[in-house]
């Protein structure tokens, strides 16, 4: 009992030191502390980052619920644990944050696999493909990045996108960062820019806002989402991916997948450059 109350406060301490030197600007002195798998068990309820205002993705729906892609899935891994879930929905920003600094149990929230990320937390296996694209209005030409000069273009901060964009129209454009999806919608249909760089579903969201007037323009790039765990975290890793295995062999991640993404499931790639899957 000694031996094992002394690992988990090695644990701790180890995990609040990391947490300390990647995301210090956001730690409080009340920061929670992280729980391990069996802990989570023990006490039978998983705390899940979300995403609350990206739909299909992750999103409240009108009867004040957490609904979309991500949360069926995380239903499904809390299932699986044998525990109940409660969902935190969280700003783009705020994702690694409250998972790094343990106010999260583990991630579903939309989280595109990048190196940069990587360096900060751990990825699954993917379990969802995305492509980042620019929107913009019909009568406007932006076939070419050269013809953005002059233009802003919204992205939510810290995103998938942000990056995406930024790293495509260089000094061609300027990047204006906003708070979540919905504000960087919003910001192209109240005339602040005059492009915004989305997920798959932004058409969508465009089109009821405001019908024929906007569309795709160019394609960035093809990205993967992956269930975010802390670095370090066997144990946390090997239940996500176990977790993802079944479901794609039992056929309930791609009904999931049809029921919110509506195409059939990607073929997911078995390693991206840089991005570990597995802690060794």
């Amino acid at each position: 009992m000694i031996s094992s109350f002394k690992t988990g406060l090695k644990r701790r301490g180890i995990l609040f030191a990391a947490a300390a030197l990647v995301m210090a600007p956001w730690l409080s002195p009340m920061s929670a502390q992280a729980a391990t798998v069996e802990e989570v068990k023990a006490k039978g309820k998983v705390v899940v980052g979300i995403q609350g205002d990206n739909a299909p993705w992750g999103f409240v729906n009108s009867s004040g619920v957490q609904d979309g892609f991500d949360a069926d899935i995380a239903k499904l891994f809390a299932k699986e644990l044998g525990v109940e879930v409660e969902f935190t929905p969280l700003a783009v920003a705020n994702r690694i944050p409250a998972l790094v600094t343990g106010k999260v149990d583990i991630l579903f929230a939309t989280m595109a696999m990048t190196e940069e990320r990587a360096k900060s937390i751990q990825y699954s296996k993917p379990y969802a493909g995305n492509m980042i694209s620019l929107y913009g209005p019909k009568d406007k030409k932006m076939a070419e990045v050269t013809d953005l000069s002059g233009i802003e273009i919204g992205v939510p901060r810290s995103s998938a996108q942000d990056k995406a964009v930024t790293d495509a129209v260089g000094s061609n454009a300027t990047v204006r960062r906003f708070d979540d999806d919905a504000a960087t919608i919003q910001a192209l249909l109240s005339g602040q820019v005059q492009a915004v760089g989305g997920n798959v579903f932004y058409m969508e969201r465009l089109d009821a806002a405001s019908a024929g007037t906007y569309e795709r323009k160019i394609d960035f790039v093809r990205t993967y989402n992956g269930v975010g765990t802390r670095l370090g975290e066997k144990d946390w890793n090997e239940a996500a991916n176990a977790f993802l295995d079944k479901i794609m062999a039992n056929g309930e991640h791609a009904k999931v997948y049809a029921k919110w993404m509506k195409v059939e499931v990607p073929k997911f790639p078995e390693s991206l450059p840089n991005i570990p899957f597995t802690i060794n």
